[in-house]
């Protein structure tokens, strides 16, 4: 089947639309061996590295790295090794500019009837984020808050991060130095 170029083209948001793409905030890949290719981004590419999960937290470990002040740029799972060599996205993430457009996209994505796969807030990072799968099933995410690494290099230490597996229990137990007050409080679900 040919593609319809022009159709293609002429393709735009609706106007007015719950939330806006700030900017493409990290990507995270399958890796098969963790040590070695986070030593292929920091020592060729010079990426630093912010967080490293052990496989007590994730299965095959995890590396955050940055590039600049957010705390991850590139991230690595190292789970391809135990996935038949699975060498590809993990998944993909948006930033936006608040956390009501994180909370209206989910809104939303839900109206739209996209398969959500995760509401809330994970660990290193402590973002608060919305993960969902497109047509072919990539893992996406639309996130905001994610920690910025100033200067010092200085990283929130594990015993600040939060994790909740939805928005309103992300939204009501911030870490610290985060704040989670909302434009509109009635975006929260009851609980």
């Amino acid at each position: 089947m040919a593609i319809d170029v022009e159709k293609i083209r002429a393709m735009a948001p609706p106007a007015g639309g719950p939330f806006k793409v700030q900017k493409i905030g990290h990507v995270v890949l399958n890796v098969v061996d963790l040590e070695r290719s986070a030593a292929f981004y920091t020592g060729v590419l010079g990426f630093r590295i912010s967080d490293v999960y052990p496989e007590t937290m994730m299965r095959g470990g995890m590396v955050f790295m940055r590039c600049n002040a957010d705390h991850h740029g590139v991230a690595l799972v190292g789970s391809a090794r135990t996935e038949s060599n699975r060498t590809d996205l993990n998944h993909l993430a948006f930033e936006v500019a608040s956390l009501d457009e994180v909370l209206l996209a989910r809104e939303h994505l839900q109206k739209h009837g996209v398969r959500m796969v995760f509401n809330g807030r994970r660990r290193a990072g402590c973002q608060v984020a919305v993960e969902f799968l497109d047509p072919d099933g990539h893992h996406l995410e639309i996130y905001w808050g994610l920690d910025q690494i100033g200067s010092d290099g200085n990283i929130r230490p594990p015993e600040q991060w939060r994790e909740h597996k939805s928005l309103e229990d992300a939204v009501a137990d911030a870490p610290v130095g985060q704040d989670t007050s909302l434009r509109n409080p009635a975006l929260l679900k009851p609980r």
